[in-house]
């Protein structure tokens, strides 16, 4: 049994790389590469910017958390794939679908580190600043929201990564063009090789991703500390 599965599910390094080789000379890699790059890019992007705006916002409104919590909690806890179905009836079988799967799981994200953010400013620490009648857009622009830049960055940096996972699953599940499209036909068609040739291709992206969200933080936190 194991010698007819190994053959089925195996590939040498060699296979591997040379499959990259030919679709990234035959013309097939590029343009899935730049779709789901910029599906990814566009999606964090939008989820980023309303996440952290709706997470500062109930970090500064406790009474307006306390009523949604349990609809943005019901919510976050859905596994976001079963929502693909409904994007793409939504939006067909587009760039927009997988922007906003991606943009689904990610700007909860954004939202929960935001808001936790803002509430590690210190208590005593916010009722000194009352006493010492600073204006509350002093108090925010300067206080509050430097303290909620380190948890902001860790959840750009967690974001970031599961923005491509959700636009590669919907490229996985129905897509015209992109790596996940790539590999349910690779797989579909046993081309293994194939398979392991996009993944480690979307590996060194989500690397790349990393590495470059980490020294935006190491840039924007040490310019705040000068």
């Amino acid at each position: 049994m194991s010698g007819v599965v190994k053959p089925l599910i195996s590939r040498s390094p060699g296979q591997v790389f040379w499959f990259f080789v030919q679709i990234a000379t035959d013309g097939t890699l590029l343009p899935a590469l730049y779709s789901t790059v910029e599906a990814t890019v566009v999606a964090f992007v939008l989820a980023s910017f309303v996440g952290v705006v709706i997470g500062i916002g109930l970090g500064l409104f406790p009474k307006v958390e306390e009523l949604l919590d349990p609809y943005i909690s019901a919510f976050n806890a859905m596994p976001r794939t079963a929502f693909a179905p409904v994007f793409i009836l939504l939006f067909g079988v587009s760039q927009a679908a997988k922007i906003a799967l991606a943009f689904s799981v990610v700007v909860f994200i954004l939202m929960v580190n935001a808001r936790a953010g803002i509430r590690t400013v210190d208590r005593d620490i916010r009722l000194m600043v009352t006493v010492m009648n600073i204006s509350k857009r002093d108090m925010f622009m300067k206080i509050l929201l430097p303290s909620a830049v380190p948890s902001i960055f860790a959840g750009l940096r967690l974001g970031i990564i599961y923005s491509l996972l959700g636009v590669v699953t919907s490229e996985i599940l129905a897509s015209r063009v992109g790596l996940g499209q790539l590999i349910a036909g690779y797989a579909g068609t046993f081309q293994l090789e194939g398979v392991y040739a996009v993944c480690i291709v979307l590996a060194v992206i989500a690397s790349l991703l990393n590495a470059g969200m980490a020294l935006l933080e190491r840039y924007l936190l040490g310019a705040r500390a000068l």
